[in-house]
């Protein structure tokens, strides 16, 4: 991966010209298409990211072995009310998690953030996204943006490059959970569901078209305005709802329970299929981290699987004055990130090593027992790239693969890179287009 990459930052410094203005178009070319959304836009970097076969297939593997460490964790705190317990929930939210779901997936979808050495292989999970996995629109837009990048057209005579497809792949694994559905009808409507102030908008649009390509009825849907009666979930248009996919993040359900009653009535009564459910939330909440390398957890795993953990896991603890060691907390800045509980969009979390000492003991101090992790940090892996409309010198970013799964299986990579100790949305984040090649 490192020779490709230096073989890509060669023929920038060879076209140092061509590559900026193409730079600018490409910037131009994003404002313009749909991931510049909410007032904000991807932004990129001038060498995209190149895996191999190698490293593709290891992230398979990641993947499989992850996955059915998780369904094992789901498992148990459905069927044990002692496990139960050790998750932080409240009674309304486990009251949506234990509700049946009707339909075999226990995951349909999610993405999960690791840091990748890739000088040897290793890695440690950053975060794992369920409910609302997002962000298969920027790395398609990001490949189309590739046609403007000279340096990639000059490495397309070198190698083949093959993407990743996220959107169809998604449809079709949709819509055969929802085959495995008890309650499933011939011909579903289909409803992308979110609060849409909150929504990756230009994404549902593609794939309500992709649902429509693949002869399925489909609609956006605002949560707030969804109806409920005669058990039949409507949505703003009155038309009956079969399927949702649901891209409404738990944390902002249950920030707005109250607005969205009709929702929360189809899912108790279940009146209508929910993908994902909301026992995706076991897995999503950052609190996995902690349980998962503890007891009684660990005793759920195989030796493998428990050894896989340990190693990939970072050590995890709630920060409450009594789950960790303050002191050391405080001293050793560089070894810790924080984290709240429940949250998206890199909001909220600190790096010890992006703060100063006073900075550091400030944000410890505030997040001390409002629902906040201390995690230790994973120092990640780096690279040369280039920002040609910042800065236009090559620097070292920090990398973090975001790898999808659509029902167990590896179905993607979402590339991330910045500057900083950390990957922030709203501040430092950089996305890549992401492709494996292979020689021509």
């Amino acid at each position: 991966m490192e020779t490709i990459r230096k073989q890509y930052q060669q023929i920038i410094e060879e076209n140092f010209e061509e590559n900026r203005s193409a730079a600018f178009r490409t910037r131009d070319y994003l404002e313009h298409s749909s991931v510049a959304y909410h007032g904000r836009c991807v932004r990129t970097l001038q060498i995209p990211k190149i895996f191999t076969p190698e490293t593709a297939g290891q992230y398979e593997q990641i993947v499989t072995v992850t996955y059915h460490i998780f369904q094992k964790i789901i498992r148990e705190y459905l069927d044990n009310p002692a496990y139960r317990k050790l998750f932080p929930f409240s009674p309304e939210l486990e009251e949506l998690i234990l509700t049946p779901r009707l339909y075999d997936s226990l995951l349909p979808i999610a993405r999960f953030d690791i840091f990748y050495n890739e000088e040897n292989g290793s890695f440690r999970f950053c975060e794992i996204n369920t409910d609302g996995t997002s962000a298969m629109n920027e790395d398609y837009v990001l490949n189309q943006a590739l046609e403007l990048n000279p340096a990639h057209q000059e490495m397309k005579k070198r190698y083949r490059f093959r993407q990743y497809e996220l959107y169809d792949s998604w449809v079709k694994t949709f819509l055969d959970i929802y085959g495995t559905y008890e309650k499933k009808v011939p011909h579903p409507h289909v409803a992308i569901v979110d609060f849409l102030e909150n929504a990756s908008i230009t994404e549902f649009e593609e794939f309500q078209r992709r649902f429509e390509k693949a002869g399925v009825s489909c609609e956006i849907c605002e949560i707030t305005e969804l109806t409920w009666q005669d058990h039949r979930l409507c949505s703003p248009t009155g038309q009956p709802i079969d399927a949702v996919y649901r891209r409404a993040v738990t944390a902002d359900i249950c920030k707005n329970m109250a607005q969205i009653q009709p929702f929360l009535e189809a899912v108790r009564h279940q009146d209508v299929c929910i993908i994902g459910a909301f026992c995706t939330q076991i897995v999503h909440n950052k609190w996995l981290f902690k349980i998962i390398r503890e007891e009684p957890t660990l005793s759920l795993l195989s030796q493998e699987e428990r050894e896989f953990v340990l190693e990939h896991f970072p050590p995890t603890y709630l920060l409450d004055g009594e789950d960790c060691d303050l002191e050391e907390i405080r001293k050793e800045k560089d070894r810790w990130l924080i984290k709240p509980l429940d949250s998206y969009g890199s909001r909220g979390v600190y790096a010890g090593c992006d703060d100063t000492p006073e900075q550091w003991k400030a944000h410890v101090d505030a997040c001390l027992g409002q629902g906040y992790i201390v995690q230790e940090y994973c120092p990640p892996y780096r690279t040369g790239n280039i920002c040609f409309v910042e800065d236009a010198v090559f620097k070292e970013y920090t990398n973090m693969s975001g790898l999808f799964v659509y029902d167990g299986k590896f179905a993607g990579i979402y590339s991330r890179l910045s500057d900083g100790g950390i990957i922030s949305s709203q501040y430092n984040e950089k996305a890549v287009a992401s492709l494996v090649a292979e020689p021509v």
